[in-house]
């Protein structure tokens, strides 16, 4: 899969997206600088959310319209006070689309409802993001789909039948560029309930790429992604979490942002593929491994015992477990002590 000229696939290093979210605080210059951090930091790309609170939720701040839930970070809001923090005002969308190319990293937005995405197609953004809470809205993943442009889809809460639904709508219409993302729908979440093995099996299911959107702290579950095969990540990015801000505390700083990129790259190098025995990288190391080599002067005829017979390095002589086979044997010609026991010397 691509966006734009960026490679999503194992073959490339992996794919990361800092979630600008609501953390910019309602303030677009704090916006700004959270991309030039984002570039700052090597990902490659930022992400926005696109919505209006009154297309997702009621204007009502009693019942099953609050947050009920002492676990959340949000609980006592209301659906729409919570959405009215979270959003980035539509007219900002261009001044940080713009500013994230001039740093050179890509800018695209998750789109909440057909109002957004018709928005988003006329500042051409080059993906689309699905959020969680939104998997089931095969109406929206459509229209999304139908736009032509790669769609990365988070998967939290999703059954297999239901990503078979959202993977089926995807492909009808005719859309292969896209990314599922395994997903915990807890904010933040624990790392006890990221279950990245899941990573493979939904790569084998569903044969697409696969990805992780990353509520935990730090950057671990991020690094073991990549391990189990994950080729993006996305992690909620702030400037710094004791401004506060909607997602602040579960969301990466700059320097940890920096080192997820970091780290990424280095542990999807570190795959590489199944071998054995000797890289050409450790050639040279092969000298300090230990082998055969004469301790003692020896001449025509001398019998190999524990005293002229040595296991030491460097390891260029025949190998120790050849040891017992040469105790007892003869030596053909004279030796000098240091020597390296080949078989030629043996009689």
């Amino acid at each position: 899969m691509q966006i734009k000229n960026r490679e999503i696939s194992r073959h490339t290093k992996p794919f990361i997206v800092a979630e600008m979210s609501g953390n910019h605080n309602q303030s677009l210059e704090r916006a700004i600088e959270i991309v030039d951090a984002a570039a700052d930091s090597g990902v490659d790309a930022i992400k926005l959310q696109t919505l209006k609170p009154d297309e997702i939720t009621l204007d009502i701040r009693s019942g099953d319209f609050l947050i009920k839930d002492k676990s959340s970070l949000w609980d006592g809001n209301s659906l729409v006070d919570l959405y009215k923090l979270a959003q980035t005002p539509w007219n900002w969308h261009a001044k940080i689309i713009e500013r994230a190319s001039k740093r050179g990293i890509l800018c695209f937005s998750t789109a909440f409802d057909e109002s957004a995405v018709d928005f988003l197609e006329t500042l051409d953004v080059p993906a689309y993001k699905i959020a969680s809470f939104e998997n089931v809205n095969l109406q929206l993943i459509r229209k999304v789909a139908e736009t032509g442009k790669p769609v990365i889809v988070s998967t939290g809460m999703a059954s297999i039948g239901e990503i078979d639904d959202i993977v089926c709508t995807i492909r009808e219409a005719n859309c292969e560029q896209f990314v599922l993302l395994k997903c915990t729908s807890t904010y933040p979440a624990s790392p006890k309930n990221s279950n990245v093995l899941t990573i493979p099996h939904m790569r084998t299911l569903f044969d697409c790429e696969i990805g992780l959107s990353d509520h935990t702290m730090g950057c671990g579950a991020s690094i073991a992604a990549i391990a189990c095969g994950a080729t993006l990540i996305e992690k909620h990015f702030t400037l710094c979490r004791a401004d506060g801000g909607i997602d602040a505390d579960f969301s990466l700083e700059p320097g940890e942002m920096k080192n997820l990129v970091i780290e990424a790259e280095r542990a999807w190098e570190s795959l590489g593929k199944v071998t054995y025995g000797p890289t050409e990288a450790e050639q040279s190391s092969v000298q300090f491994r230990r082998s055969l080599y004469v301790a003692k002067d020896m001449a025509i005829g001398d019998v190999f015992d524990k005293k002229n017979l040595r296991i030491v390095r460097p390891g260029l002589g025949l190998s120790p477990k050849f040891y017992d086979v040469v105790l007892g044997r003869k030596v053909k010609y004279t030796v000098k002590k240091g020597s390296m026991l080949t078989w030629d010397l043996i009689a």
